[in-house]
């Protein structure tokens, strides 16, 4: 986790106190199931809790013991033993360290997909705000970079709201996928302990139990997650990108907000970069790059090895802590951009009126003119607009071929703005619903 990208809520969650704290927490959860099925006395529950609930743990001490022992859990459970006395022996009955391990993992990650989806409602909101603000305000659209047809700045919008909104619904469903619990000892099999104590320690940690594990949680589970991570990073990758096209010099349809003591260039004091969408960019390849070993952390040996492990340490919080930060950075950045249509209007009518080709070509065609026919007599006059040298509507006029099917007054009504508008409100039902 790197400071300048980190925000407090989501290291929190990653923080050693926290991570040992969930740790007693399943422990002493576990002990109150053992406790219920006799298997260790009532008493020895009870004074794990009241000894070590509210202890803040000595993680420096941890540290001590884990260089001595090389084992982290087992480090933790001395540690414990240091705090609770001897009714520390009844602590972990049953459980091998993957029970503790995994099952805090998927605490941590729910919780982290918990600030994401909270993360996500602000972009949701922000899109919302300004595609409403942008409903009808025309821009041009592109294909492969160059002018097509003309759009709404407000369906761009609309367009990312939809692909949010979908990133939400899977963020949902990978949260599920991953809020499982083991309790299941060695190999799964729940030899030396009562599944019970699974059930009992899933419903107090907000888990399901894992329907069937071995010495680990299946990371399959983990594999969807941070897939579905990666896909919202491409999806705040594609949105920063639309932006800082927008922003070039050339085009300037839209900006992002320069506050008034903003510097853009140590040498030249007339720049505004658009240094949010950019480090947007950056950060989103950062999340994507965690997807792999996601996956590749499905191939386990047997019951379990502990390959996963290291990677696991980084991505967990790394990916999550800047996903948090992107999300939020990126409403800010959509809630703050300045829009500007004057300069949208003026790249629409920049290529002379050619982006209504279409609706001439099929007015051809509907007046009796083959396709063929039709595609050739739009562009011979298309194409010296194109180069500058002239204007469509002009051209069309005078082309005496196109003459023979349409009018004047023909010709003129396939360049009217308003007609490629006419369905916005349909597609923002669509998106938004009918509220």
């Amino acid at each position: 986790m790197i400071p300048r990208y980190t925000r407090p809520e989501m290291a929190s969650i990653w923080e050693p106190q926290t991570r040992f704290k969930i740790w007693f927490e399943i422990e002493a959860h576990a002990a109150d199931a053992l406790a219920e099925l006799g298997t260790i006395p009532k008493e020895a529950a009870k004074t794990v809790w009241a000894k070590a609930k509210d202890a803040t743990f000595d993680v420096a001490r941890i540290d001590e013991i884990e260089r001595e022992t090389k084992h982290d859990v087992i480090a933790f459970l001395t540690h414990l033993a240091e705090i609770v006395g001897p009714e520390a022996r009844f602590v972990h009955q049953g459980m091998t360290s993957s029970d503790v391990l995994d099952t805090c993992l998927n605490v941590q990650l729910t919780r982290a997909a918990d600030l994401l989806l909270a993360d996500l409602d602000k972009v949701l909101a922000a899109l919302k705000k300004r595609a409403f603000e942008h409903k009808m305000t025309p821009t041009i659209g592109r294909s492969h970079g160059i002018h097509a047809e003309p759009v709404t700045f407000g369906l761009k919008l609309a367009y990312a709201y939809a692909e949010f909104s979908r990133a939400k619904e899977r963020l949902i469903a990978a949260r599920k996928e991953v809020a499982t619990c083991a309790i299941s000892g060695a190999v799964g099999t729940f030899a030396q302990i009562d599944p019970r104590v699974e059930a009992h320690v899933a419903k107090a940690m907000g888990l399901v139990p894992e329907p069937i594990s071995t010495q680990v949680i299946p990371r399959d589970r983990h594999a969807m997650y941070f897939s579905t991570l990666g896909v919202i990073a491409s999806s705040i990758e594609r949105i920063a990108v639309e932006i800082r096209h927008m922003q070039r010099t050339e085009v300037l349809e839209a900006e992002e907000f320069f506050s008034e003591r903003q510097k853009g260039s140590s040498a030249m004091p007339h720049k505004r970069n658009p240094v949010l969408s950019e480090n947007l960019t950056g950060l989103s390849r950062m999340v994507r790059a965690y997807v792999t070993p996601a996956l590749e952390n499905v191939v386990l040996w047997h019951e379990r090895d502990i390959s996963h492990s290291s990677a696991e340490r980084m991505m967990g919080p790394d990916a999550t802590v800047t996903l948090d930060f992107a999300l939020v950075r990126l409403a800010g950045l959509i809630d703050k951009l300045l829009v500007y249509p004057a300069n949208m209007q003026k790249n629409l009518d920049r290529l002379g009126g050619l982006v209504h080709s279409q609706r001439v070509l099929l007015a051809l065609t509907q007046k009796g003119a083959s396709r063929e026919d039709a595609y050739k007599l739009v562009q011979r006059n298309a194409m010296p607009v194109w180069r500058g040298e002239g204007d469509f509507l002009q051209l069309l006029k005078k082309d005496t071929e196109v003459k023979k099917y349409l009018s004047d007054a023909e010709i003129e009504e396939q360049f009217d703005l308003g007609y490629h508008l006419k369905h916005v409100d349909t597609i923002f039902k669509r998106v938004f619903g009918e509220a």
